[in-house]
């Protein structure tokens, strides 16, 4: 198969095509060559790998002030070197402040278009690592970032550090909210392929029909709406890393069809015809026991051990509760700011509280009620009464009591009765310590009852798919726990 080409020449006179490429393809370099600007803009739309474009300025049909103009409103993202016979100062200047990157007139020194294709190289090189480079150092990304210091954490973040150089297939399991896609990101910035895009996309957020051309691409007119080509995820991560989140929603056809692009690592659009080679780093994630669904016959045990190469666990909340007074400020600083309220801190008694509680939403939990403290409080310490009723154990008080300066609340006594619970709200704890089934259906229902039923929006805080949240209040249904 054809190396990618990282250079594409465009000239309608064959004997300067043919020089020029000759030229470069002695340093190394990939090189396509064409005769007519359109067909080029068409390769270019879909090819990634290519950093530098060399064109005729004067063609028939799109001359290169066109060719030019299009990539540049295209945003296809490559230098573009302009040649002519007809070396004047206006069609320099023309080109220049159209955007070309440099200029070369005819019959072109190939030695100094060698060099000057280098350094355009170069510099490109230079400011992606330079990209790269920030990205990696904004918190998000950094191993750091995930904050903790539980030894659950320490284990994680060691086995990462081990992983994060190889080009080996992970599988990432752990509950919704623990941050696997921040896992899978820092895995990313921390690899060979860092200067390379970093793909994510939800398995379970996409219906089934639309998934297929998502990962794959698809050709123009291959089914009813499919106005132009698609390039799908598996080629758009060519040489990066591509996250695929519940893996456990994708549906039988389309496992059959990612085994196939594991294993061969060639992709074929729908309604096309022709294999395209990938080279990506796979970095999937579940939510669920997937040695459960193999058994129960919803996944192929060959695509399960294809993605069991390495297999990180993101440990639960609950299980790092040293980390929550750590997370607690973290996020306590980071609203503030965003909001732009007075610093506040957070009293011992709160701090308890967050670490006695079961956090079924895990970090995401902790993150999004912090950021709702930070609304509703009115500055200075933030006191266990100034927490929501599930956290402090006071389940069917209303809130937020807007406490006042300290965090006090208001005398329950004093407050107007609460309403009754909306549809959806989970019925009061037993006396006993929560099973996990009781702990997540006390999380999804809590979300449904806080997004006033709205299933979309319950499925996008839980991180789950809207099919398994779907199926989950199916059961709660059946059961009696909730009624619509």
């Amino acid at each position: 198969m054809a190396e990618r080409p990282q250079i594409v020449i465009i000239d309608d006179e064959t004997g300067s095509r043919e020089s020029v490429a000759i030229a470069l393809e002695k340093t190394g370099l990939a090189v396509r060559t064409f005769d007519d600007a359109r067909r080029a803009l068409e390769l270019l739309e879909q090819e990634p790998s290519v950093r530098v474009a060399i064109c005729d300025l004067r063609m028939p049909g799109m001359d290169g002030l066109a060719f030019l103009q299009e990539v540049r409103r295209r945003e296809l993202g490559l230098s573009v070197v302009l040649l002519t016979a007809f070396g004047s100062i206006e069609s320099a200047v023309d080109a220049m402040k159209v955007g070309a990157d440099d200029y070369l007139t005819k019959p072109v020194d190939l030695y100094e278009l060698r060099r000057r294709v280098t350094n355009l190289l170069e510099n490109r090189r230079l400011r992606e690592e330079v990209s790269s480079l920030q990205e990696r150092l904004d918190k998000r990304f950094r191993f750091e970032a995930i904050l903790g210091r539980s030894a659950a954490m320490e284990q994680l973040f060691e086995q990462m550090r081990a992983v994060a150089p190889t080009r080996s297939t992970v599988l990432l399991v752990g509950e919704s909210g623990t941050g696997k896609e921040l896992v899978a990101n820092a895995l990313h910035h921390a690899s060979p392929r860092r200067d390379e895009r970093f793909l994510a996309i939800n398995c379970g957020a996409i219906p089934s029909d639309i998934l297929e051309s998502e990962l794959f691409g698809h050709e123009k007119g291959s089914f009813t709406g499919a106005v132009g080509r698609k390039i799908g995820k598996f080629e758009l991560a060519h040489r990066g890393t591509l996250f695929l989140d519940e893996i456990s929603e994708l549906y039988p056809e389309l496992q059959v069809k990612l085994l196939r692009v594991l294993e061969e690592r060639r992709v074929m659009r729908v309604g096309g015809s022709d294999l395209v080679e990938v080279d990506f780093r796979l970095v999937a994630a579940t939510n669920r026991e997937l040695e459960r669904e193999v058994a129960a016959g919803r996944f192929r045990e060959d695509l399960y051990y294809r993605l069991k190469v390495v297999t990180l666990r993101i440990p639960p909340l609950r299980e790092r509760r040293e980390d929550i007074p750590l997370l607690a400020e973290h996020y306590l600083e980071r609203f503030c700011a965003e909001h732009g309220r007075e610093p506040m801190r957070l009293a011992a008694d709160a701090v308890e509280a967050l670490v006695e509680h079961p956090w079924p939403g895990n970090v995401r939990e902790l993150r999004n009620l912090v950021e709702t403290v930070v609304i509703f409080h009115r500055g200075g310490e933030i006191r266990r009464a100034g927490l929501p009723p599930e956290v402090r154990g006071a389940r069917g008080e209303a809130w937020p009591s807007l406490p006042v300066g300290g965090g006090e609340a208001r005398d329950p006594a004093a407050s107007v009765p609460a309403a009754s619970p909306p549809a959806g709200t989970p019925p009061p704890r037993p006396d006993r310590p929560l099973t996990m089934a009781e702990v997540e259906r006390d999380a999804i229902l809590s979300t449904l009852a806080r997004t006033g039923g709205r299933r979309a929006e319950a499925a996008r805080l839980l991180d789950i798919g809207l099919r398994t949240l779907q199926r989950k209040l199916k059961e709660y249904k059946e059961q009696g726990y909730w009624e619509e």
